[in-house]
């Protein structure tokens, strides 16, 4: 009788469902994964030169390998230069914690886009660091520009391989802080890559554009996953409006992306 008392005990947990092996663990790239993918560029370019304006872009994936399509061409930075703003202040305090004064700037510089607050910390920064990042970053393209700084110019291919490395260029007392603010943009600015399916990668990115015109519309991206990272950007001038270059960003970057490993 005890022997069976313990078979019925034991029963009803040999009838439920049991979890599968794994279940609980998310998705992780594989090395032959890393190794193997590169994004198609042909299809990317076909699309690029199909669109009104230039397009330009570049990419390096996780194993560092560039694929481009007028990727070191010049083109006003707009507010992509923010990104350079956070980073190049972010270096300046790297042995402190921020002020709340300090946040009060760089929070809404990237997460809405503030001219205001752009501007404050370029002027507070000056040329040197700004030009001492580029150089060590590699930004073979980079040229500064003071009034206004939105005419700085860069290059697609300078972009990419900047946001890729970002976290190397920032202190890694900052790094959460720099990361956050990035992966954190307001919804109205989430055009572009913010509508291109990423799951399970961590997105990273800010936009410049034209003054809602289609003068420039671009976008500089780092994508995060473990461990691995992939830079990309995307520039567009003179498209017929912003809502055009919009388009573009986010066609391109679909394009690009598609086969990407989850």
């Amino acid at each position: 009788m005890k022997r069976i008392a313990v078979v019925l005990a034991v029963l009803p947990a040999l009838l439920l469902p049991q979890p599968s092996a794994g279940a609980s663990q998310k998705r992780v790239i594989t090395r032959a994964e890393a190794k193997e993918w590169s994004p198609d560029a042909r299809p990317a370019k076909r699309y690029a030169k199909s669109r009104s304006g230039h397009v330009a872009f570049s990419v390096f994936d996780m194993r560092g390998r560039q694929r481009e399509f007028g990727g070191y061409g010049h083109a006003y930075m707009a507010s992509t230069f923010k990104v350079m703003l956070l980073v190049a202040y972010l270096r300046r305090a790297s042995d402190r914690s921020l002020t709340d004064y300090e946040e009060s700037l760089l929070g809404p510089m990237i997460r809405r886009s503030d001219d205001d607050a752009a501007s404050r910390i370029d002027d507070m920064l000056g040329r040197g660091p700004l030009e001492k990042l580029a150089g060590d970053a590699e930004m073979k393209g980079f040229v500064w520009n003071d009034r206004p700084w939105g005419l700085s110019k860069t290059t697609a291919r300078d972009q990419a391989l900047f946001m890729r490395t970002l976290q190397h260029h920032v202190p890694d007392r900052h790094w959460d802080y720099a990361r956050n603010l990035l992966t954190s943009i307001t919804p109205s600015q989430r055009w572009g890559i913010g509508k291109v399916e990423t799951r399970g990668w961590h997105l990273h990115f800010k936009g410049g554009w034209g003054s809602g015109t289609g003068w420039v519309n671009h976008q500089v991206v780092l994508l995060s996953k473990d461990g691995y990272r992939i830079g990309l950007a995307v520039t567009t001038e003179e498209s017929p409006s912003h809502e055009y270059g919009k388009d573009t960003l986010e066609g391109v970057f679909r394009i690009l992306l598609r086969d990407l490993p989850r």
